[in-house]
């Protein structure tokens, strides 16, 4: 295996959209070999965390919340964007706490994940938190309507199992986390 990295040279790049929440960059590359590719497009986003958050009881701290892009509501882990100059723990930690008022208990990186290096930035940093407990009210966001839900491992299994969580960069840290429980 060749494990050489062979970096796309950027000849010439420029935003067609840059927004809070959308910015895209269209990119004239030179790759290793010579060839050039004339257009190639890049969604720029900031990193992202998610966390899996078990309660002193065993219980699974789960969200439900309607998303718009994909029209569905769906069961998903506390989660948001990471906001300038926060580590990822720290954003984990201040996403749990503002979305479902849970926080304290132990806390370690589980994974670090890309959505699609082909075309996306940003990363995202998946967190598992044992032993957490209720320490205040939910903070949300003015855009957010969420509802928290305690689940038993096997009603988090049968999410799983009945495609009811969507969002692969869930999915994979909670497989991640429950096949090292087997």
């Amino acid at each position: 295996m060749n494990n050489t990295n062979k970096v796309w040279k950027i000849l010439h790049s420029k935003y067609l959209i840059k927004r809070p929440w959308l910015t895209a960059r269209l990119d004239k590359l030179e790759l290793p070999d010579g060839r050039i590719v004339p257009e190639y497009y890049v969604l720029e986003y900031p990193d992202w965390v998610n966390v899996i958050a078990i309660t002193k009881n065993g219980l699974f701290v789960m969200e439900r919340q309607y998303r718009h892009a994909a029209g569905c509501t769906c069961f998903e882990l506390p989660c948001g964007v990471m906001e300038e100059g926060e580590t990822p723990l720290e954003a984990a930690k201040r996403e749990l706490a503002e979305e479902t008022g849970y926080g304290g208990g132990e806390w370690k990186e589980l994974m670090v994940l890309s959505a699609n290096p082909s075309s996306m930035t940003n990363r995202t940093h998946s967190f598992l938190a044992i032993d957490v407990e209720k320490i205040s009210e939910q903070h949300l966001d003015p855009t957010e309507e969420l509802s928290v839900h305690l689940l038993t491992r096997e009603e988090v299994l049968n999410l799983l199992r009945n495609n009811e969580m969507i969002q692969s960069l869930m999915v994979a840290p909670l497989l991640k986390y429950l096949a090292k429980e087997i």
